[in-house]
């Protein structure tokens, strides 16, 4: 199911660019906390990514986002890192996985690619996806993205 007028909305979000294989995102995501604890930063728990490359890529290019606790960010320029007071991204189109993600991604990737070409939207940011978490524990997976409806 695709869900039209959805929106992701942070602040203070660090960000760094990763390139890695599809099953090693956690050691990027681990890199990164790293590279932040070791600059006194502190992740809130929450973690999103852009889907920079082809979905079938051997190699993943993305953008790795992780909101953090402080609300200023000052950090050295050699670890390639970015800061947003604000991210907001705001019309998407986003649809839910609830398991085997890594399938299902390639699968939700195309369906999402599809829903725009049938209903008259032009894409205009990457693919992002957000883990979050239900109440009871659960992961799941949104994956989104900016679109704008053509005339």
């Amino acid at each position: 199911m695709i869900v039209e007028n959805h929106r992701i909305a942070h602040r203070n979000v660090a960000s760094k660019y990763y390139r890695f294989y599809p099953d090693e995102i956690e050691l990027a995501v681990q890199d990164f906390q790293s590279i932040l604890k070791k600059h006194d930063y502190h992740p809130d728990g929450r973690m999103l990514f852009s889907l920079l490359s082809d979905p079938t890529s051997e190699i993943m290019s993305a953008e790795i986002f992780l909101p953090i606790w402080e609300n200023t960010f000052t950090i050295q320029e050699q670890e390639e890192m970015k800061f947003h007071s604000y991210l907001s991204i705001s019309p998407m189109i986003m649809t839910r996985i609830t398991d085997d993600f890594n399938e299902q991604s390639q699968v939700q990737f195309w369906e999402l690619m599809n829903y725009i070409n049938q209903n008259k939207f032009q894409q205009n940011t990457p693919v992002f996806a957000e883990y979050k978490t239900t109440h009871s524990g659960s992961i799941f997976l949104e994956m989104s993205v900016g679109v704008k409806r053509l005339k």
